[in-house]
């Protein structure tokens, strides 16, 4: 597999640039989450403060994607479609997906908002999601594996009661939205290709309140959980430094 390492200051630069532009975009769309809007008015929304921003959401047509965001709510896993249809109600959790193309790189994020009020099960898969990306990030150095990264997700979400989803991963980020490697949240350590300094990539879990096992709606995008219990998800793009991992996907304010 090509896997391309962003070792140039002006590579770095630019990822830097576009990770902190997505994540501005997504935290800029997650302070209008509340009942009674539409995911249609966030895709509308990342539009225009992408645009603001200089860039372009890769998202948009890609394989035909027909949004320029993802917005998965409840028991969508993930690629969710902003529709005028789906309103915002008290309770929900809802996952924002941005990724944001800046001078000829990619920047990609996501994370959970919380609609009104959440119950504790709501909290909690929305906790285990978060801090299961924090300890896959925490795995992250020059000469660990792959399989370190998605062990220690696993495991500790696991312990809490939750189970990730196995069909989907984080990948490379670089000049496009999705390259080289694919990045299981499952594994075991020790296994799985070696990490190097330079590499780009996103670690994204998929977290369940039931089974990991998921299905696809009948419009080829929606991934939902197989036994309808609620899903949570959280993403950064991170950078392989020589000392660690380094967040690309900043909000800064």
């Amino acid at each position: 597999m090509a896997i391309e390492l962003h070792n140039s200051p002006d590579a770095l630069r630019r990822l830097r640039a576009a990770g902190r532009a997505a994540a501005a975009t997504l935290y800029t769309a997650g302070a209008t989450v509340r009942p009674g809007i539409t995911t249609a008015q966030i895709d509308t929304l990342v539009r225009r403060d992408t645009a603001a921003r200089g860039g372009r959401p890769t998202q948009l047509g890609y394989h035909g994607f027909p949004a320029a965001v993802c917005t998965s709510k409840n028991e969508v896993v993930c690629h969710g479609i902003p529709s005028p249809e789906v309103v915002l109600e008290d309770g929900d959790i809802l996952n924002i997906d941005v990724t944001t193309e800046l001078d000829g790189y990619v920047g990609d994020t996501s994370t959970m908002f919380f609609v009104g009020t959440p119950s504790p099960e709501a909290k909690h898969v929305v906790r285990v999601a978060i801090e299961a990306l924090g300890l896959g990030i925490a795995a992250v150095r020059p000469g660990a594996r792959l399989g370190d990264i998605g062990a220690a997700i696993q495991t500790f979400a696991e312990r809490e009661g939750c189970s990730v989803v196995r069909e989907y991963g984080g990948h490379g980020v670089g000049r496009t939205m999705h390259e080289e490697p694919h990045v299981p949240h499952h594994g075991r350590a020790g296994r799985g290709l070696r990490l190097r300094e330079g590499m780009v990539f996103t670690i994204e879990p998929m977290v369940n309140l039931g089974g990991h096992e998921v299905r696809t709606l009948g419009d080829d995008w929606t991934v939902v959980t197989a036994d309808g219990r609620w899903s949570a998800q959280a993403e950064h793009t991170i950078y392989v430094g020589a000392d660690g991992a380094e967040i690309l996907t900043v909000n800064e304010r």
